[in-house]
This record gives structure tokens, C-alpha cells and sequence, in this order.
């Protein structure tokens, strides 16, 4: 017998989070959970800060990890000739647009940094129009990797209406 939340991996959304080059098991086993509650596909580029293996990433992920579609690169040269032509919004504290303030397509790919250091300069010179940021207080580093996820890729998900999703609890 299959799970209850089985039908939903066959209408996943349009929403790929990609992490690159992500440090922390627990940050990415929590942002494994929240593509798995939304159907978003998670993207990792190595190389990683952990094994995927890693018990921290599997406690944090629970038990959604056959809930969810990994697909794991060696570069970001890789990632960019896998998904050529993809729609990509680039996530950064350095970034001079705020995320709330466009309109995103309906298949979108949300883009984050390594947790110590964020974007490389060179994708984000290169990708300045597609750059965003979550407004924060000055003088502070940054927010937690799987918070920015989750707060991103709901803003995408506000603005589609909250397709494919529960609205009303069980």
C-alpha cells in the first residue's frame, strides 16, 4: 500500500530549489522537508559539506526523503547544462532587488549559496538582474539557509495561488 501523499509526487510543482555547495546536513535535510511538503524538485551542487548519507541530513529530512526528487550535480557548469534555458532567481544578501517584488514564472528555479560565504561574486556580476534579497536588519550576517528557502519558495507559491496544495486542514 502506498503512503497517502503518494498521488502528490506525480503533481509536483514547478519549483526547483538549488543549493550550491551546501555545508550544513541539517540545513539541507530541513529544506528537504519543505520541497518535499510543496513538490519541489531539490538541486544540490557539489561539492557538499556532508555525505548524503549524513544521520543529521536523514533526522532532519524525517521520513519525507521518498517524498522528494534529488537530483545531485558535480558543477555548476553541470547544473547550468542540465537546465539550460531555466528560468533562475539568484539569492543574496549582496542582491539589490527584493524578492517580493517580481512577478515569478510558473517553473522557476530559486538559487542559494553555501551558508559561510554565500554566491560566488562571479554568478552574482553575472546574474545581476536575476539577483534578489530578503530584507533583513543592517549589520547582520545573514538568515538560516533553510528559513531564506522556506520564505522564498512560499512567495513563489503565494503567487500561484497555492497550487497543488492543501489549503484547508484535514
Amino acid at each position: 500500500m502506498q503512503p497517502k501523499w503518494y498521488s502528490f509526487l506525480e503533481k509536483m510543482s514547478k519549483i526547483h530549489i538549488v543549493l550550491h555547495e551546501p555545508e550544513i546536513p541539517q540545513n539541507t535535510g530541513n529544506i528537504a522537508r519543505t520541497c518535499a511538503s510543496i513538490g519541489a524538485t531539490l538541486h544540490l551542487i557539489k561539492p557538499l559539506g556532508f555525505s548524503l548519507d549524513d544521520k543529521y541530513m536523514k533526522r532532519a529530512g524525517l521520513d519525507y526523503w521518498d517524498a522528494l526528487e534529488v537530483k545531485v550535480y558535480e558543477s555548476i557548469e553541470e547544473f547550468y547544462a542540465k537546465n539550460a534555458g531555466a528560468e533562475i532567481y539568484y539569492f543574496s544578501k549582496k542582491a539589490h532587488r527584493v524578492y517580493a517584488d517580481i512577478r515569478y514564472p510558473e517553473e522557476v528555479f530559486l538559487l542559494f549559496g553555501k551558508e559561510s560565504v554565500g554566491l560566488p561574486e562571479e554568478i552574482l556580476k553575472e546574474n545581476e538582474s536575476h539577483a534578489l534579497r530578503l530584507p533583513m536588519r543592517e549589520g547582520l550576517r545573514s538568515l538560516n539557509l533553510s528559513n531564506a528557502v522556506a520564505i522564498a519558495a512560499y512567495e513563489v507559491l503565494r503567487q500561484n495561488g497555492f497550487q497543488g496544495l492543501a489549503l484547508e486542514a484535514d
